[in-house]
Order: C-alpha cells, then structure tokens, then sequence
C-alpha cells in the first residue's frame, strides 16, 4: 500500500486517502459511529471524492448512524415518518401526537438493542402503569410495528421484536378487546328518550338523531351544511369532514375540513323523517338563537352550533355522552329501586357506537 500523500499523477491526496500500491485503486479510510474502520474503493481519485462527499452527507442525514445500528428507537420512527409522503395532515399529526406523548421519552434504546421482552415490558408499563386502553395500546403497536420493520428490511436487526407482543398482552390483560358493539334498540331509545325529556341536555337530540339515522362519523355529522340537505327529495350529501387536530410546536387544537380518504366516501343517504324532524327543529330553533356563523377552510353555514356559534368539536360531543350516561344511569338506578325493578343501565360508550340506524 502507498504510503505517499501524492498519486502516481502527482495530485495530492487528502487525509485518509491512499493510492494502493497492488492495483493502483484510491481508497478512503474512515472510522465509524461504532469504532470500527471502514474503507471506500474507487477506480480514479474523482470517483473516490465524489463518494466521500456522499458518506459526509450520510453521516449529517443520520444514515450513517443509522446502518451502523446506533440510531435510537425515536431517530428511527422520525426516519419512517419522512417516508410517509402521503399520510393526511390529520394522521400524521395523530401519530405524531401518540408517539410523542407515549413513546418518546419512555423508550429511546438504541434500535439495535431492542429485544422482544423490552417491548412486552414497555406495554405492559403502558397497560399498568399509565393506564392505557388496548384500543390506544393498538395505536401506538401500529406505530411502533412498522419502525422496527423497517430497520429488518434494512438488514439492521433480523427479527421485529413487536411480533407476536399483542397477543401476549392481550392474554395477561383481563379486558375484552377489538369488536365494537352497538347500542341495543332498548339503549338506544332510553339514550334518546332521556335526551329529549332532559331540561339541561335536549338540546344535543337534533344531532344525535342524526348520527344515529344516517350512520354518519361524527365529524361528517359536523361538517354538515345546510346546502348539504335536499329537504324536497329528502337525501343528505356527504362529501367533506370535520376534522379537530393539533399542529405547530404548542399543539395546539384547530378545526379543518378533511375530504374523504377514497372516492366511496363521498355518497348520497336517504334523509329518514325523524332525521327530517331533527333537522326542521336544528333550524327553527337557530332561526331563534342564531344561525352558525364560523367559517372553516371557506366553508360556512354548517347545521350545527355550540353556544359560541361555532361548529363543536368531536371531544366536546363525547364529554357530553358521558355527562349524559351519567346523569342518566344516576336517575335510572334511583327510579328502579323506587319501582322494584332492575334498571336498563347505559354502558360508556362514545360518538363511533352511534354508526346504525334508529
């Protein structure tokens, strides 16, 4: 190997460059994030340098740390994300939110290092510790799953240690899991009735008529506009949401219209009468109160308001329900004991049990 700091063209060579005697090939010797020496080859000292600008803008890009396995859990979940180009601004602030709030700071391994049983402990921590329903557990595995997959695809690490984790957890957790069920006929109409007779909350029927006639999501629900309506030919168009997130650095919570994800979302439902009623009442009674008058994204004139005028948000819908279930179930275990019967109780349930029909 030549020891000389020339080439045999008389160029000068860079520190860490060589020009080797046996072949006469140019060659860069570095040190890697993990100690270890590594060489790069090349046939001319332009094909070399242009390589070695590469390995720099690797090494600022992360991916040098990255393929050396010392890049943590949290630099390789940001890497996947900067590959989801096409996620909506909606998603990936959710999944940014999840992350951040459960994952960031409680589990920075270095990615290479993980091992199944740090990830059965980490959810088990979620599980007991924090108090995290399997339905959010799901949330944050479905982040969580396809960032180790990547570093397997990679040849990083040879096993995703979150395989198989959720079926572990959910043999240890004593908690029915994955199906939703809806509300019974019989629930449904004590919910409904309640609703209607209740001094402080019949004001909420209108939209949970609605919800619970069309099979609406409830920021469809929301999003609805008055133009929306076909009263004649009594038929609701849906072809837009209402979508609450946070963004920026404050995190803070901002309304938007989100469109729907596939072109079978956007259709045309028939309006039932007691939807026809709900919505004859929502605009007799603006008629009095006041009409919404927010505007989101250049849309206006949605159907339904909170006090300040304004479209609600999905949260504010669900802290009702369960004001609501409540207030009822107090008022319903009293009544029955009062008529020596057993009370028809309401279960916790929020805005995605009211997707079917009256």
């Amino acid at each position: 190997m030549a020891n000389s700091r020339k080439d045999d063209r008389g160029r000068a060579l860079k520190k860490g460059e060589v020009q080797r005697a046996s072949d006469r090939r140019y060659m860069y010797t570095y040190i890697d994030p993990l100690g270890r020496r590594k060489f790069i080859y090349a046939q001319d000292l332009t094909q070399l340098r242009e390589k070695e600008m590469q390995l720099l803008k690797d090494q600022l890009d992360g991916l040098d740390l990255y393929t050396a396995g010392t890049a943590t859990v949290n630099s390789t979940f940001d890497r996947y994300m900067s590959f989801k180009h096409d996620l909506r601004a909606t998603t990936r602030s959710n999944y940014n939110y999840i992350y951040d709030r459960f994952v960031r700071r409680t589990f920075g391994k270095k990615i290479a290092s993980v091992k199944y049983s740090d990830v059965l402990q980490f959810y088990c921590y979620l599980v007991n510790d924090s108090q995290l329903s399997l339905g959010t557990l799901d949330s944050v595995h479905t982040l969580l799953h396809p960032t180790f997959q990547l570093v397997v695809r990679d040849e990083i690490i040879r096993i995703n240690p979150s395989d198989g984790v959720m079926k572990e957890i959910g043999k240890m957790v004593d908690e029915a899991r994955g199906s939703r069920h809806a509300l019974t006929l019989q629930e449904q109409r004590a919910f409904m009735d309640y609703i209607a007779n209740h001094p402080v909350y019949y004001h909420w029927w209108p939209l949970f008529t609605v919800l619970l006639g069309t099979g609406c999501r409830i920021g469809e629900a929301l999003g609805l506009r008055w133009e929306d309506l076909d009263f004649e030919n009594r038929t609701i168009s849906i072809n837009h949401s209402v979508v609450y997130y946070p963004v920026g650095d404050s995190r803070t919570s901002v309304k938007h219209i989100s469109k729907p994800k596939t072109e079978a979302g956007i259709r045309t439902i028939p309006m039932l009468d007691v939807v026809f009623d709900a919505f004859q009442l929502e605009r007799d009674e603006q008629a009095e109160s006041g009409f919404n008058t927010s505007e989101i994204d250049g849309m206006n004139g949605f159907v339904f308001t909170n006090r300040s005028g304004s479209v609600p948000n999905p949260q504010t819908v669900n802290r009702a329900i369960k004001r609501i279930i409540q207030s009822y179930n107090s008022d319903e275990s009293s009544k029955a004991i009062k008529e020596r019967r057993k009370p028809v109780l309401l279960p916790p349930f929020e805005t995605h049990f009211l997707y079917t029909t009256l």
